[in-house]
């Protein structure tokens, strides 16, 4: 074939046109997929339909590519502790809205409605292979987690019980930050959550922070980055401000991988990545080598 042949203008025949289009239309079918509610859920990393079993039998971690689902704080609180030893605190704690911003109490009942939460926060007492300790986890699915004056005060009720008890208090990071709808209200929590830390370590008392996806704004300002012992799960987003905003501030690429928990392990900012099946050994191991007087 002549190269002028190869880039002779050519008409589809009618067959080859419907062969196209049918190609196309199973190309957006795959790319369109969306998995079945109750059987399976979509990878948000490598897009691949996962069974519901499968990824319960494999804590909510991708098979396929090996993505942490992001999961809810009583699901978090069944795989950490110890079957049928949690006792919640503060469950009904009514949310304020301190500067009647427009809309914020519908959004809260819509929130309270859809994922069944009260709070971006659940908070309480329980074990962990047999060792009693206090336990906070936080859910993106409240309101992308964010801070505001319940959360705080749950929060830091939770380090004063711990302090009082004499017993180790672990909190689950999972948060966009501040709660904007709660202005400085939500900003106060900050200093709030930190005195209660402070006071729980001059108690000489144990606090563990596991840093889940993603971990950002007012909450790694604060009691994120307080932790004894800091942990974090493989591929979680954990900084201030987003890498964008950096970016556009700065005007500089950042380095690749930048945010992630592997980044802040081999820059000093977390002590160790651990995986969720591993987690509870880890967690009782470090609370077992401070030889807490109970």
């Amino acid at each position: 074939m002549s190269l002028k042949d190869m880039f002779k203008k050519r008409t589809l025949s009618p067959q080859e046109i419907k062969q196209a289009e049918r190609v196309r239309k199973a190309k957006d079918t795959l790319l369109e997929f969306q998995a079945p509610e109750g059987l399976f859920q979509k990878c948000n990393c490598c897009g691949k339909p996962v069974y519901n079993e499968d990824l319960i039998e494999n804590d909510y971690v991708c098979p396929v590519c090996g993505n942490y689902f992001r999961i809810r704080p009583k699901t978090r609180i069944a795989m950490v502790l110890d079957k049928d030893t949690f006792e919640e605190w503060d469950a009904k704690m009514d949310t304020s809205d301190p500067l009647n911003f427009p809309g914020y109490k519908n959004k809260l009942e819509r929130q309270r409605s859809v994922t069944n939460l009260d709070e971006a926060v659940i908070t309480g007492k329980g074990k962990i292979l047999g060792k009693d300790v206090v336990i906070a986890v936080m859910g993106a699915d409240f309101m992308m987690g964010s801070m505001g004056e319940v959360v705080g005060e749950k929060i830091t009720r939770a380090v004063e019980r711990a302090t009082q008890m004499r017993l180790p208090i672990i909190i689950f990071t999972c948060s966009g930050g501040a709660r904007m709808q709660e202005g400085i209200v939500s900003l106060m929590q900050m200093a709030k959550t930190s005195a209660a830390l402070k006071r729980h370590d001059e108690a000489g008392l144990l606090y563990i922070t596991v840093l889940t996806d993603p971990t950002t704004g007012g909450v790694t300002a604060s009691f994120a980055m307080l932790g004894d012992v800091i942990l974090a799960e493989p591929g979680a987003l954990i900084g201030f401000a987003g890498p964008r905003v950096i970016e556009q501030t700065i005007g500089q690429k950042l380095p690749e991988g930048f945010q992630k928990a592997e980044f802040l392990l081999e820059h000093g900012f977390v002590d160790k990545i651990v995986e969720r099946k591993k987690l509870r050994k880890v967690l009782v191991t470090i609370i077992r080598s401070c030889e807490y007087e109970q």
